[in-house]
């Protein structure tokens, strides 16, 4: 199975978003996911250039050609690989649905924000809220991370104010009220007082809460 490949950029197929890279003398095709394609290009990436990606390889009895999707971090391999285990959404599906980065995704689906889900081309409503009962509590540290953030419709990305001002800042910013981010944030910090500093831990403390009492 191979999890990272490391070459020359031999080919780059902007139309399908997939790259094909020399490693060894073997040229593999690699498809990338929107948001990986768009952070490269931003560099930019040209043919000729060394590149390494880490893989998610799928190959199956009845799909015998291997897929091979790349990221440009695991973490961002980690969260497809959560994803993809939702129903109906396999893995070239999956890929060609991520125009978001994977903050962003995982953000939308802690806040239930099915809206955004279903910007993600080939998702529609139910796709979206199969998303949301399938993963909702489990990518909490994903929606946590501050990533390029291609095309994102939220910016939760954390500021220099308290920490109980910004954790109502990043539920704003995730489409909560704000009084009711208010008092999410309140009550997390009536509950634990030691997290009052900490805006990353507030946020994950209520997601955690949310996910036990859905």
């Amino acid at each position: 199975m191979i999890s990272y490949l490391e070459g020359k950029i031999h080919r780059i197929d902007r139309a399908s978003a997939t790259i094909v890279i020399n490693a060894g003398g073997v040229g593999y095709s690699v498809m990338l996911p929107q948001f990986v394609f768009s952070a490269l290009s931003a560099r930019p990436i040209n043919v000729g250039d060394e590149l390494g990606v880490e893989i998610y390889y799928h190959v199956t009895d009845r799909q015998p050609r291997p897929l091979l999707v790349g990221f440009q971090r695991s973490h961002e391999r980690a969260f497809f690989e959560q994803l993809i285990q939702v129903e109906g959404l396999g893995p070239a599906r999956a890929a060609a649905a991520m125009i978001f980065s994977v903050s962003t995704i995982a953000q939308a689906i802690e806040a239930e924000d099915a809206r955004v889900l279903q910007r993600m081309p080939g998702i529609g409503a139910r796709g979206a809220q199969k998303m949301i009962a399938t993963l909702k509590g489990k990518v909490i540290e994903t929606a946590m991370l501050r990533d390029e953030g291609y095309d994102s419709p939220v910016q939760p990305a954390i500021g220099a104010g308290s920490g109980r001002d910004d954790a109502i800042e990043v539920l704003v910013n995730l489409g909560y009220r704000q009084q009711e981010a208010e008092r999410e944030v309140d009550e997390a910090l009536s509950a634990n007082p030691a997290l009052s500093g900490t805006p990353e831990e507030l946020i994950r403390e209520i997601f955690k809460a949310q996910a036990v009492a859905g």
